[in-house]
């Protein structure tokens, strides 16, 4: 039993290993794509490894309390459980992570667990527009969790399971099996939803790089920078094979992951340079609008 344990520990370890080396390389990727876009030649592809190597090796002498420097903690804790509980290749032992029945309820409170943390870490900024960020986060999170939640009742009911694993094998087969021919109202609104999640533009408006020039890349410095920017890999590839495993039907190799995930993150990519930014309340109107209606439906199709 305990060698059990520790191998599982350790495939784990190995998973995590590989899916930050993954999501750091994509980060570079995405940097470098956007740069050609806007005309410029843009930073290598290893730039993020050297961003948190530079970063982790620095130390801050500043105090902004306890519960400041924990909100990074709490964010990487999030990533990480979020996709410990993923599992990232259908059939796997060494990437199965800790997948259990029921595992996708778990993995959607995860999805809150890491953004409060930087709220309440936020908010000891005593930055005088740290309220303005937190209220700004909080309210996109709750209007895009919305479509995307009604999306994963409509799975359930058309599945009926809350397992991952239960919702990849049972896409498996051909590629009609995937959710998103079988069930498209619901992958269309997980898909904007996910739009939310990933923060690009139009709906980066937590940032709000084009309005003031602070937030979280500003704020936090040295380590608990780097502990941010570990994860971003780790938590946008969460959420990528989170969306593989329940709209496209998972993954059977590294390279089948390596693909689907690519070509769900261009989509937040391609319409992050296509579109300017919402305000706040254009952004709320926007998931509580359209998106949710396609959820609505996708619950509603599923029960007749």
């Amino acid at each position: 039993m305990l060698q059990e344990t520790v191998t599982i520990i350790a495939y784990a370890f190995i998973s995590l290993l590989v899916i930050t080396i993954y999501g750091l390389t994509l980060n570079g990727l995405v940097m470098k794509i956007v740069a050609r876009v806007h005309g410029r030649f843009g930073p290598p592809l290893w730039q993020p490894f050297i961003d948190i190597i530079k970063n982790n090796a620095k130390r801050t002498m500043i105090y902004h309390g306890t519960m400041f420097f924990l909100g990074p903690v709490f964010r990487i804790a999030g990533g990480i459980g979020t996709y410990l509980f993923i599992p990232a290749i259908h059939g796997s032992e060494v990437f199965a992570n800790f997948s259990f029945s029921g595992d996708l309820l778990l993995v959607m409170y995860f999805f809150f667990f890491g953004q409060l943390g930087m709220a309440l870490g936020a908010g000891e900024s005593g930055h005088p527009y740290s309220a303005i960020a937190v209220s700004r986060g909080l309210a996109q999170m709750t209007a895009f969790e919305v479509p995307f939640a009604l999306s994963v009742i409509s799975l359930a009911i058309q599945y009926q399971t809350l397992s991952i694993t239960g919702i990849v094998s049972a896409q498996q087969g051909g590629i009609l099996h995937w959710t998103v021919f079988t069930n498209p109202l619901a992958t269309v609104a997980a898909l904007i939803a996910l739009l939310g999640m990933n923060m690009h533009s139009p709906f980066d408006i937590v940032l709000a790089p084009q309005e003031i020039p602070i937030g979280p890349p500003t704020e936090f410095h040295s380590a608990y920078l780097g502990l941010l920017q570990t994860n971003r890999a780790i938590f946008n590839l969460a959420k990528l094979v989170l969306f593989m495993n329940l709209y496209f039907g998972g993954a059977t190799n590294i390279l089948i992951l390596i693909i689907k995930t690519f070509s769900i993150y261009m989509l937040s990519v391609i319409v992050g340079v296509s579109f300017p930014r919402f305000r706040t309340e254009q952004s709320i109107r926007f998931f509580l609008g359209i998106p949710t209606i396609l959820g609505i439906l996708a619950v509603i199709f599923q029960k007749l």
